[in-house]
């Protein structure tokens, strides 16, 4: 059992190499079985575009057969081509004095085509017998995609033949090794990040030919970034240097021979380097809008976020999760130095704080005890509403309301009442802006509220606190 199975992987290895060995020819040109002399010339397909009755005696079937495949021509001296291998089978008749092959490009919309004639008087002879027609002098791309047809003549209905055929790309062997357009050559760079050049050295393709490397950004397709730079074949020097704005993980290096349909090499180094693609964000006052576009493609989730001030951890602001967007856009929101972006991919965490430097006012909370009661100010240069509330903090990022909310706005305070239960370290007055869809709310906490009778270590009977936000640099 063991000895059949290592046989039929034989057979299948053996099977797959030789499927990608294309035959090589020195010469094209047409071939007709059973002796019958016949030649062949291009015409243009349209004297015999028009069909005609067939007659009572021509069967529809007097054409066999039709089988395509690949052929790589190489003459000494010249570089190697592929054309298309047709082989037709039909049956002679009296009515019929040759044959017509078109392939037509559904990629260029070009067609070829060729006019078979066979002997008269040997065809007569040889009546009703099959004859075998092959003919390979169509030169095809790499990676084409064709429709051959093949008509009689004179060109009669209902009998034709016709089969779509796609040429062999540079993934086989012997197509990489020989056509001129998949030698896309070797490509090795060097980069310098402070003059924020790359330099790109070329080896391993066609000396006589002019190269082409440009720099571009991979989307779909790759798309320019800045001019291209042309490696003549006749210079000794094979390299060029690219400037490039920033490094990116879509930034790729792309190479290709001066020649038609040639095959694009392309190297994408710097797909680590993301810190660039969280720089892009742009605030726009007018409409309080937060917006982020890549400048590349990525898997991202992006969150609004709250920087804490004890550990610089970042807590996520409720309903602010968009998940592999094209563009992110968040309306009215705050401009608190710690309300945060963050940017999660499979290689880790990015925050990023807009409003951390000060440039975009910001407000501030500030609270007064005096006896058993908690005043709290707000301060804006711009107008704003806000809520405050009691709420003991049970954990670092969650605060649970033990009152009621209050609604102040700037210049207005709001004097909230408090037991003797609701004051101690784990009570903070907590308050954010209600005029925006996202704010980030401040807390002052470890209140001691000041009971008649009861005083502090500096025996004040009130003790004012203020809170006063810190500048928060972005995080990289």
């Amino acid at each position: 059992m063991i000895s059949i199975h290592i046989l039929m992987l034989l057979i299948i290895l053996f099977w797959n190499y030789d499927c990608d060995i294309i035959p090589r020819i020195e010469e094209c040109g047409l071939s007709c079985s059973q002796g019958i002399h016949c030649k062949s010339k291009p015409s243009s397909g349209i004297f015999n575009s028009f069909c005609h009755s067939a007659p009572a005696s021509l069967s529809s079937m007097v054409l066999k057969s039709m089988k395509i495949s690949t052929v790589i021509q190489c003459v000494q001296g010249s570089p190697c081509s592929l054309h298309l291998n047709i082989k037709g089978t039909l049956s002679l008749d009296e009515n019929i004095r040759g044959l017509e092959i078109c392939s037509f490009s559904l990629d260029t919309q070009q067609s070829q085509c060729t006019n078979v004639r066979f002997a008269r008087k040997k065809s007569k002879i040889l009546n009703g017998k099959k004859v075998q027609v092959q003919f390979n002098c169509f030169e095809v791309n790499v990676a084409q995609h064709i429709y051959v047809t093949m008509k009689t003549v004179p060109n009669y209905c209902e009998v034709k033949m016709s089969q779509e055929y796609y040429v062999e790309d540079c993934r086989n062997s012997d197509v990489g090794k020989h056509i001129p357009a998949c030698l896309a050559g070797k490509l090795d760079y060097n980069v310098d990040r402070t003059r924020k050049v790359i330099s790109v050295n070329v080896s391993n393709f066609l000396r006589d030919q002019d190269y082409y490397i440009r720099l571009c950004h991979k989307w779909f397709t790759c798309e320019d970034v800045g001019q291209f730079a042309v490696i003549r074949g006749k210079d000794s020097l094979k390299s060029v240097s690219l400037k490039y704005s920033q490094l990116l993980p879509c930034l790729c290096i792309e190479g290709w021979l001066a020649i038609p349909d040639a095959r694009r090499l392309q190297l994408c180094p710097f797909e680590n380097d993301t810190t660039s693609l969280w720089d892009n964000i742009v605030y726009t006052p007018v409409t309080q809008t937060l917006a982020w576009e890549p400048a590349c493609p990525v898997l991202v989730i992006v969150n609004l976020c709250r920087l804490m001030k004890s550990n610089d951890h970042c807590e996520d602001i409720q309903d602010s999760s968009k998940r592999f967007p094209e563009k992110v856009k968040y309306s009215r929101v705050d401009t608190h130095p710690r309300l945060c972006m963050k940017f999660t991919t499979k290689q880790g965490s990015w925050v990023k704080c807009p409003f951390a430097h000060g440039e975009f006012p910001a407000w501030k909370m500030r609270t007064a005890a005096v006896a058993d009661r908690i005043q709290v100010f707000f301060t804006s240069q711009t107008k704003a509403h806000f809520s405050v509330l009691v709420c003991n903090r049970t954990q670092l990022a969650s605060c649970e309301s033990v009152g009621m909310r209050h609604s102040v706005s700037v210049g207005d305070s709001v004097s909230i009442t408090m037991s003797r239960e609701m004051c101690g370290s784990t009570i903070c007055i907590q308050g954010w802006r209600t005029d925006v869809d996202y704010s980030v709310p401040l807390q002052i906490c470890d209140i001691h509220c000041g009971f008649r009778g009861q005083t502090y270590g500096n025996e004040n009977p009130a003790k004012a606190m203020t809170h006063r936000m810190k500048s928060v640099h972005s995080l990289h």
